[in-house]
């Protein structure tokens, strides 16, 4: 064997032992030492932040989930609602949540398609939030009920969207307004650090709670 192969074998050995080390290294050893550390200092989030109702994870805290009437052709309107997925395509009380196909339209604010669609998005809220008695105007809808969020997949709403929907849940749900309101105000969070983002929602938390308080009357 002349020089040029014995140093091309051992090159190539030498790349080889590199190989399976680094793959024992960051393919094992790193992804069990990171997945340790996770659940030994917050196993909830290295789970998903599930949500459990009932004995049984009813979703994450991190997703949105649409909350429809059988046949998930239209929106139940015994629960809250969040905002509308798929950036209000077709639908204009879309909160069918599909995860292969979220995202917000990428439409222009002066889109003439985009401006369309959320006058419809209004009008069809303020129509499903009306209470007799309590009529919700177009302009009352605030602009998270009617556009969806980047990933489309936002788990929460704003408290103004939240309080728009209280009297509706509660005549759906045969309870007084107020203690619903009482709910919202329990589920509202405030900003991270007291600076970052705005006070937000979440949908799924608050309706979790909202059916333990339908169950108990």
């Amino acid at each position: 064997m002349n020089a040029s192969v014995s140093s091309t074998v051992r090159l190539l050995g030498a790349a080889l032992r590199a190989l399976l080390a680094l793959t024992v290294l960051t393919g094992v050893v790193y992804p069990l030492a990171v997945t340790g550390v996770a659940q030994g200092l917050f196993p909830g989030r290295a789970d998903g932040s599930r949500v459990s109702a009932g004995g049984r994870v009813v979703g994450s805290s991190l997703i949105g989930q649409s909350y429809d009437l059988p046949g998930g052709t239209r929106p139940d309107p015994r629960w809250f609602q969040g905002r509308p997925a798929e950036g209000l395509a077709e639908n204009t009380l879309n909160t069918r949540y599909r995860l292969l196909v979220s995202g917000a339209t990428n439409l222009a604010a002066d889109n003439p398609v985009l401006i369309r669609r959320v006058e419809e998005a209004r009008a069809a809220v303020a129509r499903f939030d009306s209470v007799p008695g309590h009529p919700v105007r177009p302009s009352d809808v605030p602009a998270d009920a009617v556009t969806s969020s980047a990933s489309g997949l936002d788990p929460h709403i704003s408290p103004a969207y939240a309080h728009l929907q209280v009297r509706r849940v509660a005549r759906e749900n045969g309870l007084p307004a107020g203690r619903v309101r009482a709910l919202v105000e329990r589920h509202t969070e405030g900003r991270e650090l007291g600076f970052i983002g705005e006070p937000r929602v979440n949908v799924l938390a608050l309706n979790t709670a909202l059916e333990a308080l339908a169950a108990k009357g």
